[in-house]
């Protein structure tokens, strides 16, 4: 038996799943499998996935489009490793993230998510030279609501032991359990790292590194952001009966720093007008995200003033200087 599994769920992901698979392929941790979950692709992903039929390390599963939650909780449902980890299909891993990651697991026992840092890539893949670096220890249960250290679910590797603590099967389905709700299309992997926070005694505990590429996609930033606050406050709406005091203690704060992280993509992207609105749209929220981290804060507002009138050259520089640590 392996000892991880790391698990890529792809759907339509041809022009980039190549480069994934061989990232993980790459991995200087030897005793492990991929599962590639495809969900439904129709481009070419099946075709480029008879390619890796006959590698050992391998394994490709199909299933009918269900999401990227439903893509996940099928890897998961056949995956073999202790630990388990995700990349996107349009993502990467730097060689030694699992090594790494699974020393950690083995070191410290009472750690359930293991992640770290990571750099952003454009849509070619190219370094842009901003990096998250999250906070790696002592997290309270508000950081974890607040400032989502973990990440998107390419950053974390995490105990099988983790995801069968807070599997459940709803009445409608028939098949599995689910780990992250796939009734979420946003916000599912925060919500799934919540949960845990939640309901179970792990700890969470980040790696220093930028072991993960994270890919920034330019188009349709707006509706994103306009899907991705909507399915927000659902999860908050969903989560709060666990425990109604911390929520009503934190959510304004919470919403404010997620719609900082929002602004920054926008920032990204070149996107003016909804990066000033994100900005603007946080400090109504709440003051907190400019009492607990101004540094942060006005290095965000600056980076979104000068893109309202400097060309894209001068833009480039401040955002490259403009390290995110949440």
């Amino acid at each position: 038996m392996p000892i991880a599994s790391i698990i890529v769920p792809a759907f339509n992901a041809a022009k980039t799943l190549q480069e994934t698979l061989t990232s993980l392929q790459s991995q200087t941790f030897i005793d492990f499998e991929i599962i590639v979950v495809d969900d439904g692709s129709t481009d070419a992903t099946p075709i480029l996935l008879k390619d890796y039929a006959q590698d050992p390390e391998i394994r490709v599963v199909t299933q009918h489009h269900r999401g990227l939650s439903s893509a996940r909780n099928y890897g998961i449902s056949v995956a073999r490793g202790e630990y388990i980890g995700f990349c996107n299909a349009d993502e990467t891993w730097l060689p030694e993230k699992l090594a790494t990651h699974v020393a950690h697991l083995q070191d410290y026992r009472d750690v359930g998510v293991s992640y770290s840092g990571s750099a952003i890539v454009d849509e070619r893949g190219a370094l842009l030279g901003i990096s998250k670096h999250p906070l790696l220890c002592n997290l309270t249960l508000a950081q974890v609501f607040k400032l989502n250290p973990v990440g998107n679910g390419s950053g974390p590797v995490i105990r099988r032991a983790v995801f069968d603590a807070i599997a459940y099967r709803p009445a409608t389905e028939v098949t599995r359990d689910w780990y992250f709700d796939e009734t979420f299309q946003q916000c599912e992997d925060v919500e799934c790292w919540l949960r845990i926070a939640l309901t179970t005694s792990w700890r969470f505990e980040g790696i220093a590194g930028e072991l993960t590429h994270n890919r920034v996609h330019a188009s349709g930033l707006s509706a994103m952001i306009g899907q991705q606050l909507a399915s927000w406050d659902r999860m908050v709406r969903k989560l709060t009966p666990f425990a109604p005091a911390f929520f009503h203690a934190h959510s304004k704060s919470a919403r404010a720093y997620l719609l900082r992280r929002m602004a920054h993509r926008a920032i990204l992207a070149k996107d003016r007008a909804c990066a000033l609105d994100m900005l603007s749209q946080s400090v109504t929220q709440s003051w907190k995200p400019l009492w607990e981290e101004p540094r942060n804060t006005i290095k965000m507002i600056s980076a979104a003033m000068l893109l309202r009138m400097a060309r894209s050259g001068v833009v480039n520089q401040v955002t490259r200087r403009s390290n995110v640590n949440r």
